[in-house]
């Protein structure tokens, strides 16, 4: 992780997009027995949109440039090093945030908590 990545973080954290915001304002609620999460947490050259390092998790959000252009390709080498480092990836659109953010965040929990079952065996 440089300098860069964190202060690239940093301008994320300060510009976060309406669905990160609305999945965030759930996730930042901490609940006993339910996992702590992060927001634009840098990742070696990598910025996560939500990270869960007790369960080694990344949560991205995709809005639609994530189907345009490279992005797609580019998504796959990030994920590729992201699990490389051991660390699984889970995406979600950013248009089912917007849909229905507490289903949304519901899927994240209950991801986590799976991950967190897994890694416990």
């Amino acid at each position: 992780m440089t300098d860069q990545t964190c202060q690239l973080a940093k301008a994320l954290r300060a510009d976060m997009s309406l669905p990160e915001m609305l999945v965030w304002s759930r996730l930042k609620q901490r609940q006993p027995g339910k996992p702590v999460f992060r927001r634009q947490y840098p990742i070696g050259p990598y910025v996560a949109d939500f990270y869960c390092s007790k369960a080694r998790l990344v949560i991205e959000i995709d809005g639609m440039a994530h189907d345009i252009g490279d992005r797609p390709e580019r998504d796959i080498v990030r994920d590729k090093w992201l699990k490389d480092k051991g660390l699984e990836v889970y995406r979600i659109a950013a248009r089912d945030v917007l849909a229905d953010p507490e289903e949304a965040v519901e899927g994240i929990i209950i991801v986590t908590l799976n991950r967190l079952n897994l890694l416990a065996l």
